[in-house]
């Protein structure tokens, strides 16, 4: 529901991105939850606890829940918390993003400023379209991405599941990207990647 209190879980770095797009988009955010109370709180939310000491009963009041936390590896364990209590999160998706009416998408993710999706795209769970990025038509986006700013994925790029897309990095139409990838900024990608890999470079070559 739209007037339900918001909490925001992880606050610091890009949770101040995803706090400003929620309250651009009204959402009624009020609290947030980290591992300590922070001094620089841009956006004035309440601090409610660290959410590995919170409670079952906590995670089941009125509230609708967002995530902050940019790292992937962070994200994707806090995550298995929050499932673990059974909580729903939330997409935040800026009101500047271009988004096609044709886009699948799952829970938890933040769609940044300026981001371009799509016709026929379809993105998992608890993924983040940075600022300025493009995915082009068709594009499959596994669960817990990260496309950083200005990326570009042209038609047809398959991403597996945790990877990382670093800023301005460009995907070639139709190439296939594995799990667990690390993609450097401003690498240009021209074959398909296998899992667990680090590519960096134009072209892409792997480290």
């Amino acid at each position: 529901m739209l007037n339900r209190e918001v909490v925001l879980v992880g606050y610091s770095g890009h949770g101040f991105v995803v706090a400003d797009a929620a309250i651009t988009s009204n959402m009624n955010l009020r609290y947030y939850t980290d591992k300590k109370q922070i001094t620089k709180n841009p956006f004035d939310l309440a601090y409610l606890g660290f959410e590995d000491d919170l409670d079952f009963a906590f995670w089941n009041k009125e509230y609708d829940y967002i995530l902050g936390i940019g790292d992937n590896l962070i994200r994707r364990k806090t995550v298995d918390l929050l499932i673990s209590k059974g909580v729903d999160l939330l997409n935040v998706i800026h009101p500047s993003a271009s988004i096609s009416t044709k886009v699948q998408f799952g829970n938890g993710n933040f769609i940044s400023r300026n981001v371009s999706v799509n016709t026929l795209v379809e993105i998992g769970d608890i993924c983040i379209l940075n600022t300025g990025c493009i995915i082009e038509h068709e594009c499959i986006i596994g669960n817990g991405v990260h496309i950083a700013p200005g990326a570009v994925l042209a038609g047809n790029v398959f991403i597996g599941d945790n990877t990382f897309v670093g800023a301005n990095s460009v995907i070639k139409q139709g190439v296939r990207i594995g799990a667990n990838v690390i993609i450097g900024a401003g690498s240009v990608i021209l074959n398909n990647i296998a899992d667990n890999r680090k590519i960096v470079g134009n072209p892409g070559r792997e480290l």
